[in-house]
């Protein structure tokens, strides 16, 4: 971890494609019931696929699950699912938007968008987690992170169904933490409630 990162964690994202789902009905009911940042993710999903995946979550974690709305705001502990079909983005409000822009390397929603939007609005108080999937989405948006001073987790390729995007992540930069599954849900947790909050100014 880089010894220079401050602040609070406000937010979490996560994206995946291929694999991600069996894998975040593992990771996301280990999270506490008291965790506190909002955590929104991103799997590549068709319209009106996603509601499904809501309802097996919910009857899994501690923490409330939706499917995301426009214009919602984002809430503390809650899991924010972007719905299939639609681009998922963070405004700086910190309220959630819904767009049928083109699809971003062949995917909407796209991991990139959400994770750049997210990385605008809530810069070091941010942590990305990219996941395994098929395509090179969510590497570009990591940088994002990375470049707005969040911290940047991505799965170890080799524990990945399909490792090209975790490998694509890897091309690009150095993340602060490579993980098993198994350390994801500890390590978020750590994140989420042992920093040292951010001074305000």
């Amino acid at each position: 971890m880089r010894p220079s990162f401050s602040g609070s964690v406000e937010a979490v994202v996560i994206g995946g494609s291929a694999g991600s789902v069996e894998l975040l009905l593992k990771v996301l009911p280990r999270l506490p019931a008291d965790f506190q940042p909002a955590v929104l993710v991103c799997i590549h999903a068709a319209a009106n696929t996603t509601q499904g995946l809501v309802e097996l979550l919910a009857e899994r974690t501690e923490l409330p699950v939706s499917e995301a709305e426009d214009k919602q705001l984002i809430a503390p502990g809650h899991i924010h699912l972007a719905p299939g079909g639609y681009h998922l983005l963070v405004e700086r409000d910190r309220s959630l938007s819904l767009s049928l822009d083109p699809p971003v390397l062949h995917a909407r929603p796209s991991i990139d968008v959400l994770f750049e939007s997210a990385a605008d609005c809530y810069q070091n108080q941010l942590v990305s987690l990219l996941l395994t999937g098929a395509s090179a989405d969510g590497a570009r948006g990591s940088l994002r992170v990375r470049q707005q001073g969040g911290r940047v987790l991505v799965q170890e390729p080799t524990s990945a169904a399909v490792a090209t995007m975790p490998q694509a992540l890897l091309a690009l930069l150095q993340p602060d933490a490579i993980l098993h599954p198994d350390e994801m849900a500890p390590l978020l947790t750590r994140l989420g409630s042992s920093l040292v909050h951010s001074v305000p100014p």
